[in-house]
């Protein structure tokens, strides 16, 4: 397979083996070439992420947190919010504190619990989403845009049962 910019896409299936082989181990190379590629694609794609929402004055994180808010009604306990972007409480502190600077979140007591905050989607932080809904959505199904529909349902699944896998790198 080719990048009609760079040429062969690497790793190839030829250097997977050789690497098992060098080794002595016994590893399927294909399946070890899908999990290095999709490594390869999953950084690539976080870096493009990181240049999309820089033009919006964000990172992927920031924007993440922004649009969970947004589907939640506009408001969470730091706890939520680490658990459903999967990131640490320390992460949701720092990303809350910029955007809270920002003007685009608020923390404010928690009603349900007196000695918590929740963080609150602000005005303007629900217009800094709808503002680059159009361009953000557009690129988005840009990305995916050499996909037909049946392809893109196929990759859902296949991607949902990569993902299932993904222990695998960080158990002990």
């Amino acid at each position: 397979m080719q990048n009609p910019e760079t040429g062969p896409i690497s790793p190839t299936l030829d250097q997977a083996r050789r690497q098992i082989d060098r080794y002595g181990l016994d590893a399927d190379p294909q399946a070890v070439l899908v999990a290095a590629r999709l490594m390869a694609a999953g950084a690539r794609v976080g870096q493009a992420g990181e240049v999309h929402f820089g033009r919006f004055g964000l990172s992927t994180g920031r924007y993440r947190l922004l649009a969970d808010l947004e589907d939640h009604g506009g408001e969470k306990s730091p706890s939520q919010l680490a658990a459903s972007l999967g990131v640490s409480r320390a992460t949701v502190t720092g990303l809350v504190d910029g955007l809270a600077r920002e003007g685009l979140v608020a923390r404010r007591p928690s009603t349900e619990d007196g000695r918590g905050n929740v963080v609150v989607l602000t005005a303007r932080g629900a217009g800094k989403l709808r503002d680059l809904a159009p361009e953000h959505f557009a690129r988005m199904q840009a990305l995916v845009g050499g996909l037909t529909a049946e392809e893109r349902t196929t990759f859902l699944d296949l991607l949902a049962r990569v993902v299932a896998g993904v222990d695998a790198l960080t158990e002990d």
